[in-house]
């Protein structure tokens, strides 16, 4: 019997425990997922920023969302990253940086 494919909001729940070793918040409250696309039951794509083009936690953070995708059952695990549109925080996410 196959696994049953995780849902988005599982994926969710698991990227909110993904920190940005910078800022130490997560990836998903800081806004740095753009796109996730479950492709199959092993196939899943992301499109994600950082927080600068140069960020140098970058590596890091795709190698742990491999990770955790791998836990969850993904094989074949796509992180594109963009940088259109730039990330900006908002405003709420402003507030609590003390940006």
């Amino acid at each position: 019997m196959s696994q049953a494919i995780p849902t988005k909001e599982k994926i969710i729940e698991v990227l909110k425990t993904i920190e940005d070793p910078e800022l130490h918040l997560d990836i998903w409250t800081l806004g740095l997922v753009y796109e996730i696309n479950i492709k199959s039951h092993d196939e899943i794509n992301f499109v994600i920023t950082y927080t600068t083009p140069m960020c140098p936690f970058g590596p890091a953070i795709k190698q742990k969302i491999r990770e955790e995708m791998n836990s969850l059952g993904f094989g074949a695990i796509d992180i594109e990253v963009a940088f259109d549109p730039p990330w900006e925080p908002s405003e709420e996410l402003r507030t609590a940086l003390g940006i």
